[in-house]
């Protein structure tokens, strides 16, 4: 597939249905880890205009800064600290519609109002996560959670 991006329009599960095809379409035959997550963080940015899109990854029992798109951000997270920490910690999706709310939320930017959190998985181990922000509260619903979930499945690890 060209490196192309057709934006979708339609309701949010029509964008995300496009979308989830063209990620799977832009990472199938690579390889490399880094480059398919560099991919699917600039194709969420580009689609959806999240505020921040990007991975951290399982490094030396923490995560560490992966592919991202948006402004700078926190480099390292321990286990259980904040909303992607405490996601990797659960094994599951978290969704804040207010980060403020959240104990020990960790404000990388305090423009960042909401936030999901998507566990990447391989042979049953977390071994990194997905990150989405926006700047406007309780952003994200059950349609984000199910197609950032499947594209994060989509993910060859």
């Amino acid at each position: 597939m060209a490196e192309d991006l057709q934006i979708a329009t339609g309701t949010k599960e029509d964008q995300y249905r496009l979308l989830s095809k063209q990620i799977e379409a832009l990472i199938s035959g690579e390889k490399d880890i880094i480059a398919n997550l560099a991919n699917i963080a600039a194709a969420l940015k580009e689609q959806f205009n999240f505020w921040w899109v990007g991975f951290y990854l399982v490094k030396n029992e923490e995560l560490v800064l992966g592919p991202f798109q948006g402004p700078v951000a926190c480099t390292r997270i321990g286990y259980g600290k904040g909303v992607c920490g405490s996601a990797w910690k659960a094994g599951e999706t978290l969704v804040v519609p207010d980060v403020e709310a959240f104990p020990g939320h960790i404000a990388c930017s305090s423009l960042s109002k909401s936030e999901i959190v998507v566990p990447l998985f391989h042979e049953g181990q977390c071994i990194g996560v997905l990150d989405v922000d926006s700047e406007h509260p309780d952003h994200f619903d059950h349609v984000d959670k199910k197609y950032l979930e499947a594209i994060c499945r989509l993910i060859a690890l």
